[in-house]
Protein backbone atom coordinates (compact mmCIF):
# COMPACT_ATOMS: atom_id res chain seq x y z
CA UNK A 1 0.00 0.00 0.00
CA UNK A 2 1.64 3.18 -0.99
CA UNK A 3 2.47 5.68 1.57
CA UNK A 4 1.09 9.62 2.11
CA UNK A 5 4.34 11.64 2.16
CA UNK A 6 4.69 15.26 3.18
CA UNK A 7 7.64 17.46 3.24
CA UNK A 8 8.54 20.02 5.75
CA UNK A 9 7.54 22.67 4.07
CA UNK A 10 4.38 21.17 2.70
CA UNK A 11 3.11 20.35 6.07
CA UNK A 12 3.87 24.57 7.31
CA UNK A 13 2.12 25.77 3.87
CA UNK A 14 -0.62 28.22 4.54
CA UNK A 15 -1.69 31.50 2.56
CA UNK A 16 -1.03 32.15 -0.60
CA UNK A 17 1.48 29.69 -2.22
CA UNK A 18 4.69 31.06 -4.45
CA UNK A 19 4.58 34.15 -4.20
CA UNK A 20 8.04 34.56 -5.20
CA UNK A 21 9.00 36.76 -8.19
CA UNK A 22 8.70 33.88 -11.01
CA UNK A 23 10.96 35.41 -13.64
CA UNK A 24 14.32 36.35 -11.41
CA UNK A 25 16.57 37.47 -14.46
CA UNK A 26 14.11 40.29 -15.53
CA UNK A 27 12.36 41.53 -12.87
CA UNK A 28 10.14 45.04 -12.67
CA UNK A 29 8.11 46.72 -9.78
CA UNK A 30 4.54 45.64 -11.13
CA UNK A 31 3.96 42.04 -10.46
CA UNK A 32 0.88 40.54 -9.46
CA UNK A 33 0.62 36.96 -8.18
CA UNK A 34 -2.22 34.94 -9.29
CA UNK A 35 -1.75 31.96 -6.92
CA UNK A 36 -3.80 30.52 -4.26
CA UNK A 37 -7.67 29.18 -4.86
CA UNK A 38 -9.41 28.93 -8.56
CA UNK A 39 -12.56 27.53 -9.09
CA UNK A 40 -12.00 24.30 -11.32
CA UNK A 41 -13.87 21.78 -13.33
CA UNK A 42 -13.43 19.28 -15.21
CA UNK A 43 -14.75 17.97 -18.97
CA UNK A 44 -17.37 20.77 -18.67
CA UNK A 45 -16.93 23.91 -17.36
CA UNK A 46 -19.18 23.85 -14.27
CA UNK A 47 -16.54 25.47 -11.63
CA UNK A 48 -18.07 22.37 -9.11
CA UNK A 49 -14.71 22.73 -6.83
CA UNK A 50 -11.51 24.44 -6.31
CA UNK A 51 -8.25 23.82 -6.66
CA UNK A 52 -4.69 25.41 -5.57
CA UNK A 53 -2.61 27.06 -7.99
CA UNK A 54 0.01 25.94 -9.03
CA UNK A 55 0.35 22.69 -7.78
CA UNK A 56 -0.90 20.39 -10.48
CA UNK A 57 -4.22 18.22 -9.59
CA UNK A 58 -2.59 15.01 -9.33
CA UNK A 59 -0.68 16.49 -6.43
CA UNK A 60 -2.11 16.58 -2.80
CA UNK A 61 -1.32 20.42 -2.06
CA UNK A 62 -3.57 21.17 -5.21
CA UNK A 63 -6.73 19.87 -2.88
CA UNK A 64 -7.76 17.92 -5.61
CA UNK A 65 -4.92 14.75 -5.34
CA UNK A 66 -6.43 12.84 -8.73
CA UNK A 67 -5.87 12.36 -12.43
CA UNK A 68 -8.74 12.62 -14.97
CA UNK A 69 -7.97 10.29 -17.78
CA UNK A 70 -6.37 11.50 -21.29
CA UNK A 71 -7.53 14.22 -23.26
CA UNK A 72 -10.09 14.98 -20.33
CA UNK A 73 -10.19 19.47 -20.60
CA UNK A 74 -9.53 21.28 -17.28
CA UNK A 75 -10.90 24.20 -16.28
CA UNK A 76 -9.59 26.86 -14.44
CA UNK A 77 -11.03 30.22 -13.23
CA UNK A 78 -10.20 33.31 -11.41
CA UNK A 79 -11.92 36.71 -11.17
CA UNK A 80 -9.72 39.59 -10.71
CA UNK A 81 -9.73 43.06 -10.24
CA UNK A 82 -6.35 44.88 -11.13
CA UNK A 83 -4.50 46.69 -8.16
CA UNK A 84 -4.85 50.73 -8.50
CA UNK A 85 -2.84 52.12 -11.19
CA UNK A 86 -1.48 48.62 -12.36
CA UNK A 87 -2.47 48.90 -15.73
CA UNK A 88 0.28 51.65 -17.37
CA UNK A 89 0.01 50.96 -20.56
CA UNK A 90 0.36 47.12 -21.00
CA UNK A 91 -1.33 44.33 -19.17
CA UNK A 92 0.72 40.61 -19.89
CA UNK A 93 -1.01 37.22 -18.15
CA UNK A 94 2.00 34.70 -18.14
CA UNK A 95 1.42 31.12 -16.70
CA UNK A 96 4.94 29.20 -15.97
CA UNK A 97 3.89 26.10 -17.63
CA UNK A 98 1.26 23.67 -18.09
CA UNK A 99 0.62 20.31 -19.17
CA UNK A 100 0.69 20.44 -22.41
CA UNK A 101 -1.97 22.48 -24.34
CA UNK A 102 -3.34 25.62 -22.82
CA UNK A 103 -5.69 28.03 -23.95
CA UNK A 104 -6.78 31.23 -21.64
CA UNK A 105 -10.11 33.07 -22.07
CA UNK A 106 -10.31 36.20 -20.59
CA UNK A 107 -13.69 38.43 -19.86
CA UNK A 108 -15.03 35.84 -22.79
CA UNK A 109 -12.87 35.76 -25.71
CA UNK A 110 -10.34 33.34 -26.44
CA UNK A 111 -6.90 35.46 -26.40
CA UNK A 112 -4.20 32.84 -26.40
CA UNK A 113 -3.49 28.87 -27.13
CA UNK A 114 -0.35 27.72 -26.35
CA UNK A 115 1.12 24.02 -27.01
CA UNK A 116 3.74 22.36 -24.42
CA UNK A 117 4.24 21.71 -21.02
CA UNK A 118 7.66 22.76 -20.09
CA UNK A 119 8.27 26.39 -21.17
CA UNK A 120 6.64 29.25 -19.87
CA UNK A 121 4.33 31.41 -22.21
CA UNK A 122 2.26 35.10 -21.88
CA UNK A 123 -0.01 36.90 -23.88
CA UNK A 124 -1.44 40.78 -24.15
CA UNK A 125 -4.86 40.95 -22.75
CA UNK A 126 -4.95 45.07 -22.57
CA UNK A 127 -7.83 44.79 -25.23
CA UNK A 128 -10.07 42.45 -23.32
CA UNK A 129 -10.03 44.23 -19.65
CA UNK A 130 -12.55 45.28 -17.90
CA UNK A 131 -12.98 47.29 -14.37
CA UNK A 132 -13.60 43.41 -13.04
CA UNK A 133 -12.48 40.72 -15.13
CA UNK A 134 -13.10 36.88 -15.42
CA UNK A 135 -10.29 34.87 -16.67
CA UNK A 136 -10.38 31.08 -17.50
CA UNK A 137 -7.46 28.79 -18.89
CA UNK A 138 -8.44 25.27 -20.12
CA UNK A 139 -5.62 22.66 -20.33
CA UNK A 140 -5.64 19.37 -22.32
CA UNK A 141 -2.89 16.42 -21.68
CA UNK A 142 -2.94 13.18 -23.15
CA UNK A 143 -0.09 10.87 -22.94
CA UNK A 144 -0.91 8.57 -25.44
CA UNK A 145 0.42 11.40 -27.95
CA UNK A 146 3.82 10.95 -27.52
CA UNK A 147 4.41 13.75 -29.82
CA UNK A 148 5.11 16.67 -26.97
CA UNK A 149 7.91 15.91 -24.60
CA UNK A 150 6.23 13.76 -21.13
CA UNK A 151 9.79 12.65 -19.55
CA UNK A 152 9.37 10.10 -16.62
CA UNK A 153 5.47 10.39 -16.52
CA UNK A 154 3.50 7.00 -17.09
CA UNK A 155 -0.05 6.36 -17.04
CA UNK A 156 1.53 3.21 -14.95
CA UNK A 157 3.97 4.91 -12.63
CA UNK A 158 6.58 2.50 -10.89
CA UNK A 159 9.85 2.11 -11.02
CA UNK A 160 11.72 4.48 -12.95
CA UNK A 161 8.36 6.05 -14.29
CA UNK A 162 6.68 8.65 -12.16
CA UNK A 163 3.08 9.76 -11.37
CA UNK A 164 1.92 11.68 -15.00
CA UNK A 165 1.35 15.38 -13.99
CA UNK A 166 -1.72 17.56 -15.88
CA UNK A 167 -2.88 21.25 -15.92
CA UNK A 168 -1.14 24.34 -14.48
CA UNK A 169 1.98 23.57 -12.30
CA UNK A 170 3.77 27.14 -12.30
CA UNK A 171 2.87 30.39 -11.07
CA UNK A 172 0.21 32.57 -13.09
CA UNK A 173 0.85 36.34 -12.51
CA UNK A 174 0.47 39.40 -14.22
CA UNK A 175 2.72 42.59 -15.46
CA UNK A 176 1.93 46.03 -16.20
CA UNK A 177 4.85 47.28 -19.17
CA UNK A 178 4.61 50.07 -21.65
CA UNK A 179 3.59 50.01 -25.02
CA UNK A 180 7.42 49.90 -26.15
CA UNK A 181 9.49 47.77 -24.14
CA UNK A 182 11.56 45.27 -22.65
CA UNK A 183 10.23 41.89 -23.90
CA UNK A 184 13.24 39.70 -23.77
CA UNK A 185 16.75 40.12 -22.06
CA UNK A 186 19.83 37.73 -23.69
CA UNK A 187 23.11 37.71 -21.37
CA UNK A 188 25.95 35.80 -22.77
CA UNK A 189 29.11 34.71 -21.33
CA UNK A 190 32.25 34.40 -23.20
CA UNK A 191 35.86 34.50 -22.67
CA UNK A 192 35.68 36.25 -19.45
CA UNK A 193 33.27 39.08 -20.29
CA UNK A 194 29.25 39.42 -20.72
CA UNK A 195 26.97 40.31 -23.49
CA UNK A 196 23.76 42.14 -22.33
CA UNK A 197 20.94 42.77 -25.38
CA UNK A 198 17.72 44.06 -24.91
CA UNK A 199 14.16 41.89 -27.48
CA UNK A 200 13.24 44.86 -29.05
CA UNK A 201 16.58 46.59 -29.89
CA UNK A 202 16.21 49.44 -27.89
CA UNK A 203 18.37 52.92 -26.93
CA UNK A 204 19.00 52.73 -23.25
CA UNK A 205 22.16 51.97 -20.55
CA UNK A 206 22.84 48.94 -18.19
CA UNK A 207 23.90 50.59 -14.90
CA UNK A 208 26.08 47.90 -13.05
CA UNK A 209 26.33 49.34 -9.54
CA UNK A 210 29.97 47.77 -8.72
CA UNK A 211 31.94 49.08 -12.66
CA UNK A 212 29.17 51.94 -14.17
CA UNK A 213 27.50 52.46 -16.71
CA UNK A 214 27.05 51.25 -20.02
CA UNK A 215 25.67 52.54 -23.40
CA UNK A 216 23.17 50.34 -25.12
CA UNK A 217 24.11 50.62 -28.61
CA UNK A 218 21.81 48.72 -31.00
CA UNK A 219 20.61 47.22 -28.09
CA UNK A 220 23.29 45.64 -27.00
CA UNK A 221 26.92 45.85 -24.65
CA UNK A 222 29.30 43.96 -23.50
CA UNK A 223 30.89 44.54 -20.85
CA UNK A 224 34.82 42.83 -19.94
CA UNK A 225 35.65 43.67 -15.94
CA UNK A 226 39.54 44.76 -15.63
CA UNK A 227 39.64 42.60 -12.37
CA UNK A 228 36.37 40.28 -13.01
CA UNK A 229 35.11 38.29 -9.64
CA UNK A 230 35.13 34.87 -11.31
CA UNK A 231 31.63 32.92 -10.81
CA UNK A 232 32.17 29.37 -9.25
CA UNK A 233 30.73 26.73 -6.94
CA UNK A 234 33.48 27.71 -4.42
CA UNK A 235 32.51 31.69 -4.56
CA UNK A 236 28.99 31.96 -6.34
CA UNK A 237 29.73 35.95 -6.91
CA UNK A 238 26.28 37.81 -8.95
CA UNK A 239 27.10 41.09 -10.67
CA UNK A 240 23.52 42.84 -10.00
CA UNK A 241 22.51 45.91 -12.85
CA UNK A 242 19.83 47.26 -14.63
CA UNK A 243 18.46 48.09 -17.38
CA UNK A 244 17.42 51.45 -18.65
CA UNK A 245 15.49 51.62 -22.14
CA UNK A 246 12.61 54.82 -22.69
CA UNK A 247 9.71 54.14 -19.89
CA UNK A 248 11.17 50.50 -19.10
CA UNK A 249 13.43 49.50 -16.35
CA UNK A 250 14.33 46.22 -15.36
CA UNK A 251 16.61 44.40 -12.91
CA UNK A 252 18.52 41.53 -13.10
CA UNK A 253 21.99 39.95 -13.10
CA UNK A 254 25.11 38.38 -14.48
CA UNK A 255 28.42 36.38 -13.93
CA UNK A 256 31.76 36.21 -15.30
CA UNK A 257 33.03 32.81 -15.38
CA UNK A 258 34.51 30.51 -18.93
CA UNK A 259 33.79 27.58 -20.04
CA UNK A 260 36.12 25.36 -22.02
CA UNK A 261 38.00 21.96 -23.22
CA UNK A 262 41.84 22.00 -22.57
CA UNK A 263 44.50 18.91 -22.74
CA UNK A 264 45.63 18.31 -19.56
CA UNK A 265 48.89 15.73 -20.35
CA UNK A 266 47.28 12.89 -22.40
CA UNK A 267 43.26 13.40 -21.85
CA UNK A 268 41.31 16.61 -22.66
CA UNK A 269 39.79 18.37 -19.87
CA UNK A 270 36.26 20.29 -18.98
CA UNK A 271 37.68 23.48 -17.62
CA UNK A 272 35.43 26.35 -15.37
CA UNK A 273 37.50 29.27 -15.33
CA UNK A 274 40.73 28.06 -17.61
CA UNK A 275 41.17 25.19 -14.95
CA UNK A 276 40.36 21.46 -14.84
CA UNK A 277 37.38 21.19 -13.12
CA UNK A 278 35.63 17.61 -11.42
CA UNK A 279 32.00 17.73 -12.51
CA UNK A 280 30.95 16.12 -9.32
CA UNK A 281 27.47 15.47 -9.66
CA UNK A 282 23.93 14.42 -8.73
CA UNK A 283 21.16 13.29 -10.63
CA UNK A 284 17.93 15.49 -10.29
CA UNK A 285 14.79 14.06 -11.25
CA UNK A 286 12.73 17.21 -9.55
CA UNK A 287 9.86 15.42 -7.84
CA UNK A 288 8.23 15.88 -4.88
CA UNK A 289 5.67 13.51 -2.51
CA UNK A 290 3.86 16.29 -1.81
CA UNK A 291 3.41 18.88 -4.97
CA UNK A 292 4.56 16.14 -7.82
CA UNK A 293 6.28 18.75 -10.43
CA UNK A 294 6.20 21.86 -7.83
CA UNK A 295 7.30 21.55 -4.49
CA UNK A 296 5.60 23.23 -1.87
CA UNK A 297 7.77 26.26 -1.79
CA UNK A 298 10.45 27.48 -3.46
CA UNK A 299 12.85 27.71 -0.90
CA UNK A 300 12.57 24.02 -1.40
CA UNK A 301 15.06 24.42 -4.00
CA UNK A 302 17.82 25.83 -1.90
CA UNK A 303 16.89 23.08 0.87
CA UNK A 304 18.19 20.30 -1.58
CA UNK A 305 20.71 22.38 -3.31
CA UNK A 306 22.57 23.57 0.14
CA UNK A 307 22.15 20.07 1.58
CA UNK A 308 24.00 18.52 -1.86
CA UNK A 309 26.68 21.28 -0.91
CA UNK A 310 27.68 20.15 2.19
CA UNK A 311 28.03 16.53 0.59
CA UNK A 312 30.52 17.98 -0.93
CA UNK A 313 29.00 18.17 -4.90
CA UNK A 314 29.31 21.05 -6.99
CA UNK A 315 26.81 19.60 -9.87
CA UNK A 316 23.34 18.77 -10.32
CA UNK A 317 21.92 17.07 -14.11
CA UNK A 318 18.46 18.04 -13.58
CA UNK A 319 16.90 14.93 -15.51
CA UNK A 320 14.76 15.50 -18.29
CA UNK A 321 12.45 18.16 -16.77
CA UNK A 322 12.42 21.91 -16.95
CA UNK A 323 11.99 23.84 -13.82
CA UNK A 324 10.37 27.32 -12.98
CA UNK A 325 13.19 29.69 -13.06
CA UNK A 326 13.54 29.79 -9.36
CA UNK A 327 15.70 26.78 -9.48
CA UNK A 328 17.94 28.18 -11.75
CA UNK A 329 18.14 31.64 -9.88
CA UNK A 330 18.77 29.86 -6.59
CA UNK A 331 22.15 27.75 -7.90
CA UNK A 332 23.14 30.75 -9.80
CA UNK A 333 23.26 32.36 -6.15
CA UNK A 334 24.23 29.56 -4.17
CA UNK A 335 26.90 27.73 -6.87
CA UNK A 336 25.33 24.63 -7.69
CA UNK A 337 26.41 23.76 -11.40
CA UNK A 338 23.69 22.47 -13.46
CA UNK A 339 23.51 20.00 -16.33
CA UNK A 340 20.23 20.71 -18.41
CA UNK A 341 18.05 17.75 -20.18
CA UNK A 342 15.88 18.64 -22.98
CA UNK A 343 12.55 16.52 -22.41
CA UNK A 344 12.12 13.47 -24.18
CA UNK A 345 8.77 12.96 -26.52
CA UNK A 346 8.76 9.90 -28.97
CA UNK A 347 8.03 6.30 -27.53
CA UNK A 348 10.48 4.32 -25.35
CA UNK A 349 11.07 0.46 -25.96
CA UNK A 350 12.82 -1.00 -22.82
CA UNK A 351 14.49 -3.77 -24.95
CA UNK A 352 15.93 -1.26 -27.38
CA UNK A 353 16.71 1.39 -24.93
CA UNK A 354 17.67 0.01 -21.71
CA UNK A 355 18.16 -3.51 -21.42
CA UNK A 356 20.43 -4.61 -24.26
CA UNK A 357 22.61 -1.40 -24.05
CA UNK A 358 23.03 -1.80 -20.09
CA UNK A 359 24.69 -5.23 -21.00
CA UNK A 360 27.06 -3.64 -23.66
CA UNK A 361 25.09 -3.65 -27.05
CA UNK A 362 25.36 0.09 -27.56
CA UNK A 363 25.87 0.67 -31.61
CA UNK A 364 23.21 1.86 -33.41
CA UNK A 365 22.48 4.27 -36.35
CA UNK A 366 19.80 6.74 -35.15
CA UNK A 367 19.24 8.37 -38.42
CA UNK A 368 16.66 6.16 -38.84
CA UNK A 369 14.84 6.52 -35.19
CA UNK A 370 12.07 8.24 -34.87
CA UNK A 371 10.94 9.25 -38.03
CA UNK A 372 7.77 10.65 -37.49
CA UNK A 373 8.22 14.34 -39.03
CA UNK A 374 5.77 15.56 -36.18
CA UNK A 375 7.39 14.41 -33.67
CA UNK A 376 11.12 15.70 -34.49
CA UNK A 377 9.58 18.94 -35.27
CA UNK A 378 8.00 19.41 -31.62
CA UNK A 379 11.03 18.09 -30.41
CA UNK A 380 13.17 21.06 -31.97
CA UNK A 381 10.22 23.11 -30.70
CA UNK A 382 10.32 22.29 -27.09
CA UNK A 383 14.20 22.45 -27.15
CA UNK A 384 14.66 25.73 -28.56
CA UNK A 385 11.92 27.17 -26.28
CA UNK A 386 13.83 25.69 -23.07
CA UNK A 387 16.98 26.92 -23.93
CA UNK A 388 16.03 30.03 -24.89
CA UNK A 389 14.06 30.19 -21.46
CA UNK A 390 17.08 29.14 -19.16
CA UNK A 391 20.37 29.83 -21.56
CA UNK A 392 20.58 33.45 -19.10
CA UNK A 393 20.85 31.33 -15.90
CA UNK A 394 25.35 30.90 -15.37
CA UNK A 395 24.73 28.08 -13.32
CA UNK A 396 23.67 25.86 -16.49
CA UNK A 397 27.28 24.84 -17.83
CA UNK A 398 25.52 21.94 -19.88
CA UNK A 399 23.44 20.50 -22.23
CA UNK A 400 21.94 17.06 -22.63
CA UNK A 401 19.96 16.54 -25.48
CA UNK A 402 19.16 13.54 -26.12
CA UNK A 403 19.12 10.75 -22.88
CA UNK A 404 19.45 6.72 -23.40
CA UNK A 405 17.56 7.23 -27.00
CA UNK A 406 14.50 8.37 -25.49
CA UNK A 407 13.40 10.30 -28.92
CA UNK A 408 17.02 9.99 -29.95
CA UNK A 409 17.03 10.79 -33.89
CA UNK A 410 19.95 11.66 -36.05
CA UNK A 411 21.68 13.40 -33.17
CA UNK A 412 24.74 14.29 -35.59
CA UNK A 413 22.68 17.19 -37.40
CA UNK A 414 20.19 17.92 -34.22
CA UNK A 415 23.79 18.73 -32.35
CA UNK A 416 24.97 21.34 -35.08
CA UNK A 417 21.06 22.64 -35.13
CA UNK A 418 21.76 23.00 -31.17
CA UNK A 419 25.08 24.20 -31.44
CA UNK A 420 23.69 27.33 -33.41
CA UNK A 421 21.06 27.75 -30.58
CA UNK A 422 24.41 27.86 -27.95
CA UNK A 423 27.91 27.87 -28.84
CA UNK A 424 29.34 29.14 -24.64
CA UNK A 425 28.20 25.94 -23.41
CA UNK A 426 29.37 21.89 -23.20
CA UNK A 427 26.66 20.20 -25.44
CA UNK A 428 26.57 16.15 -24.74
CA UNK A 429 24.60 14.78 -27.81
CA UNK A 430 24.07 11.22 -26.34
CA UNK A 431 24.12 10.60 -23.06
CA UNK A 432 24.68 6.90 -21.93
CA UNK A 433 24.77 5.28 -25.33
CA UNK A 434 24.11 5.41 -29.32
CA UNK A 435 26.91 7.36 -29.78
CA UNK A 436 27.25 8.73 -32.65
CA UNK A 437 29.99 11.55 -34.27
CA UNK A 438 29.03 14.67 -33.27
CA UNK A 439 29.01 15.56 -29.57
CA UNK A 440 31.85 17.36 -26.88
CA UNK A 441 31.97 14.67 -24.65
CA UNK A 442 32.08 11.06 -24.72
CA UNK A 443 29.46 9.97 -22.05
CA UNK A 444 28.75 7.14 -20.33
CA UNK A 445 26.36 5.43 -17.92
CA UNK A 446 27.61 2.89 -15.99
CA UNK A 447 24.84 0.41 -13.78
CA UNK A 448 25.04 -3.10 -12.85
CA UNK A 449 29.41 -3.47 -12.99
CA UNK A 450 31.65 -1.88 -11.72
CA UNK A 451 32.97 1.46 -12.52
CA UNK A 452 35.85 0.93 -15.54
CA UNK A 453 36.60 3.69 -17.72
CA UNK A 454 39.33 5.08 -20.05
CA UNK A 455 39.47 8.25 -21.95
CA UNK A 456 40.37 7.98 -25.82
CA UNK A 457 42.37 11.31 -26.08
CA UNK A 458 40.10 12.85 -28.07
CA UNK A 459 36.64 13.89 -26.13
CA UNK A 460 36.31 14.71 -22.71
CA UNK A 461 35.14 11.75 -20.84
CA UNK A 462 31.62 12.13 -18.69
CA UNK A 463 30.12 9.43 -16.40
CA UNK A 464 26.88 11.16 -17.28
CA UNK A 465 25.08 8.27 -14.67
CA UNK A 466 26.09 5.80 -12.11
CA UNK A 467 25.65 4.32 -8.64
CA UNK A 468 22.17 4.41 -7.49
CA UNK A 469 22.65 2.08 -4.47
CA UNK A 470 19.76 1.94 -2.49
CA UNK A 471 18.58 1.71 1.25
CA UNK A 472 15.07 2.08 2.98
CA UNK A 473 14.63 4.66 5.22
CA UNK A 474 11.74 2.81 7.50
CA UNK A 475 8.43 5.46 7.70
CA UNK A 476 9.70 7.55 5.23
CA UNK A 477 9.23 5.15 1.66
CA UNK A 478 6.66 5.87 -0.58
CA UNK A 479 5.89 1.96 -1.57
CA UNK A 480 7.20 -0.07 1.00
CA UNK A 481 5.57 -3.17 -0.62
CA UNK A 482 7.54 -2.81 -4.50
CA UNK A 483 11.22 -0.79 -4.56
CA UNK A 484 13.74 -0.15 -7.36
CA UNK A 485 17.24 0.55 -6.99
CA UNK A 486 20.89 -0.80 -8.51
CA UNK A 487 21.83 -2.46 -5.09
CA UNK A 488 20.63 -2.99 -1.49
CA UNK A 489 22.29 -1.57 1.04
CA UNK A 490 20.89 -3.17 4.60
CA UNK A 491 21.73 0.16 6.96
CA UNK A 492 22.12 3.34 6.70
CA UNK A 493 26.07 2.75 7.86
CA UNK A 494 26.37 -0.11 5.10
CA UNK A 495 25.22 2.57 2.23
CA UNK A 496 27.97 5.35 3.44
CA UNK A 497 30.62 2.67 3.64
CA UNK A 498 29.98 1.87 -0.18
CA UNK A 499 29.29 4.92 -1.71
CA UNK A 500 32.50 5.92 -0.43
CA UNK A 501 34.31 2.88 -1.64
CA UNK A 502 32.75 3.10 -4.93
CA UNK A 503 33.92 6.70 -5.40
CA UNK A 504 37.54 5.82 -3.72
CA UNK A 505 37.91 2.32 -5.46
CA UNK A 506 36.21 3.11 -9.22
CA UNK A 507 35.24 6.21 -10.40
CA UNK A 508 38.62 8.08 -8.60
CA UNK A 509 40.97 5.97 -11.14
CA UNK A 510 39.25 6.88 -13.54
CA UNK A 511 39.97 10.48 -13.38
CA UNK A 512 43.53 9.72 -14.03
CA UNK A 513 42.59 7.54 -17.21
CA UNK A 514 40.41 10.94 -18.33
CA UNK A 515 37.31 11.33 -16.16
CA UNK A 516 35.84 14.79 -16.32
CA UNK A 517 33.04 14.43 -14.43
CA UNK A 518 29.92 11.97 -12.73
CA UNK A 519 26.30 11.55 -12.29
CA UNK A 520 25.15 9.50 -9.24
CA UNK A 521 21.71 8.82 -9.20
CA UNK A 522 20.42 10.31 -7.16
CA UNK A 523 19.47 13.61 -5.00
CA UNK A 524 16.87 12.12 -3.38
CA UNK A 525 14.04 8.99 -3.68
CA UNK A 526 11.06 9.31 -5.82
CA UNK A 527 8.19 7.36 -5.47
CA UNK A 528 9.76 3.77 -5.38
CA UNK A 529 13.07 4.29 -6.47
CA UNK A 530 14.68 4.53 -3.06
CA UNK A 531 18.23 5.11 -4.25
CA UNK A 532 18.44 8.84 -2.97
CA UNK A 533 21.22 10.45 -0.36
CA UNK A 534 17.85 12.01 1.03
CA UNK A 535 14.61 10.70 1.29
CA UNK A 536 11.53 11.53 -1.27
CA UNK A 537 9.81 13.91 1.54
CA UNK A 538 13.28 15.09 2.44
CA UNK A 539 13.33 14.36 6.12
CA UNK A 540 16.00 12.24 6.60
CA UNK A 541 19.74 12.73 4.97
CA UNK A 542 21.06 9.31 4.06
CA UNK A 543 24.85 10.34 3.82
CA UNK A 544 27.34 11.78 6.33
CA UNK A 545 29.26 15.02 5.30
CA UNK A 546 31.98 13.89 7.32
CA UNK A 547 32.85 10.62 5.05
CA UNK A 548 32.06 12.59 1.62
CA UNK A 549 33.33 15.66 1.61
CA UNK A 550 37.27 14.31 1.40
CA UNK A 551 36.00 12.09 -1.57
CA UNK A 552 34.82 15.85 -3.08
CA UNK A 553 38.79 16.84 -2.49
CA UNK A 554 39.91 13.59 -3.68
CA UNK A 555 38.23 14.21 -7.06
CA UNK A 556 39.59 17.93 -7.48
CA UNK A 557 42.78 16.90 -6.20
CA UNK A 558 43.13 14.34 -9.38
CA UNK A 559 41.88 16.41 -11.65
CA UNK A 560 44.12 18.56 -11.36
CA UNK A 561 46.64 16.24 -11.61
CA UNK A 562 48.94 15.85 -15.01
Amino acid sequence: MLQKLTTTRGEALSGTPWTVYPRPQMKRESYFNLNGEWDFSVKDPVFDRKIQVPFCPESALSGVEQHFGEGVPLWYRRNVVLPEGFNRGRVLLHVGAADQIADIYVNGSHVCHHEGGYDAFCCDITAYLKKENEIIIRCIDDLRDQKFPYGKQTLTRGGMWYTPVSGIWQTVWLESVPDTHIEKLNIENREYSVTISTVPTLEGKVVVPELGEYVLKNGSVTIAPEKPHLWSPEDPYLYDFTVEAGEDSVRSYFVVRSLEVQKVGAYPRLCLNGVPYFFHALLDQGYWPDGLFTPAAPECYADDILAMKKLGFNTLRKHIKVEPEEFYYQCDKLGMIVWQDMVNNSDYNFLRDTALPTVGIQKLNDKNLHKEEAHRQVFFQAAEAAVNQLKNHPSICYWTIFNEAWGQFDSDNVYDWFRGLDDTRFIDSTSGWFRQKKSDVDSRHVYFRKVKLQGDGIKPLVLSEFGGKTWKAEGHVFNPDKSYGYGGCKSREELNDALVKLYMEEVLPCIHNGLCGAVYTQISDVEDEINGLMTYDRKVEKIDPEKMLPVAAAMQQAIREK
